[in-house]
């Protein structure tokens, strides 16, 4: 008996977690989520080891002689209006929209999760505090407050602007995750670990949250894609990252010319193109993430 029972832990050993195997199948079963995907590791490795290896400096030197080259020779992508290699500026700027809309989306959601589901476990005077806090933010029109600070703060850096996004557009998240914790928290599960003397703590981020993780990956995907085109649609518009630093929206901007929309696209399509793929990529992959988590909540 002692031997049978070492095999099979031996066995067990080899065999993944319960939560890995679901996110397996389900991408197993869903060809367009494994293909989105290896295409989304693939567009994001080329990004990042790219930006290692291109001089940012070297990329953003005006050199008029080589104004409005088209695509070819020593220029993958042709060049722009200053003579600068569009490849170098979508790679670079591909690298800063993405790591914009990263660090807002885990920003906002460590901050709109933890409010969230605090106020809709405590509830009474707290959560009518949270509230009418949340309330009073999102009746603001936040884009034009976002571009007021963007335009005043002396010394803009990306930093500046990731904690002016994050600060505002964490109370979506808020709002959505206290009206679930306020179900959640009628369970019989939580009134059962009250009654066995467990904290607080433990009940709200040990118990409650993993029961809204499907919530929570669907969020965090569709706010990823989201803030990569909110960080585009403001650097378009000349209110988003500073001139210096290169972004999709400062080469998708350039369309704003009659001429260079019509005659010179390879300036602003491949830009374009890669915002449109990535958003498409991270949705099915997240759709995906939703699906093998809800099947892990129906298995207990």
């Amino acid at each position: 008996m002692t031997q049978k029972k070492e095999n099979l832990a031996l066995s067990n050993e080899h065999v993944p977690p319960m939560g890995f195997r679901m996110i397996i199948r389900e991408f197993r079963k869903d060809k367009l989520a494994m293909f989105s995907l290896i295409l989304l590791i693939i567009i994001l490795l080329t990004i990042f080891i790219g930006a290692v290896v291109i001089d940012q400096s070297e990329i953003m030197r005006v050199n008029i002689l080589d104004r409005y080259l088209p695509p070819g020779g020593n220029y993958l992508l042709g060049t722009d209006e200053g003579g600068r290699d569009v490849f170098g500026q979508l790679i670079i700027g591909a690298r800063n929209s993405v790591v914009i809309g990263f660090a807002i989306t885990i920003i906002t959601s460590i901050i709109g999760v933890s409010v969230g589901i605090i106020s809709g476990y405590y509830g009474g005077m707290l959560d009518n505090i949270i509230m009418r806090i949340v309330d009073f933010i999102m009746i603001l029109p936040i884009m034009m407050i976002i571009i007021v600070f963007v335009t005043i703060i002396p010394n803009y850096t990306v930093f500046s602007f990731v904690w002016i996004m994050s600060a505002f557009y964490w109370v979506a998240k808020a709002r959505l995750f206290r009206s679930k914790t306020l179900s959640e928290g009628r369970r019989d599960y939580v009134s059962a670990s009250k009654t066995l003397g467990t904290s607080n703590f433990k009940i709200m981020f040990r118990e409650i949250m993993p029961n809204l993780s499907s919530l929570i990956i669907t969020n965090l995907t569709i706010n990823f894609a989201g803030n990569i085109g909110i960080e585009t649609t403001l650097t378009f518009l000349g209110f988003g990252l500073p001139t210096s630093v290169p972004s999709l929206g400062t080469l998708i901007g350039y369309a704003k010319s009659g001429e260079i929309l019509a005659n010179r696209s390879w300036i602003w399509l491949p830009a374009s193109l890669l915002i449109l793929v990535m958003m498409l990529s991270i949705n099915y992959v997240g759709q995906a993430f939703k699906r093998s988590a809800d099947a892990r909540q129906r298995l207990g």
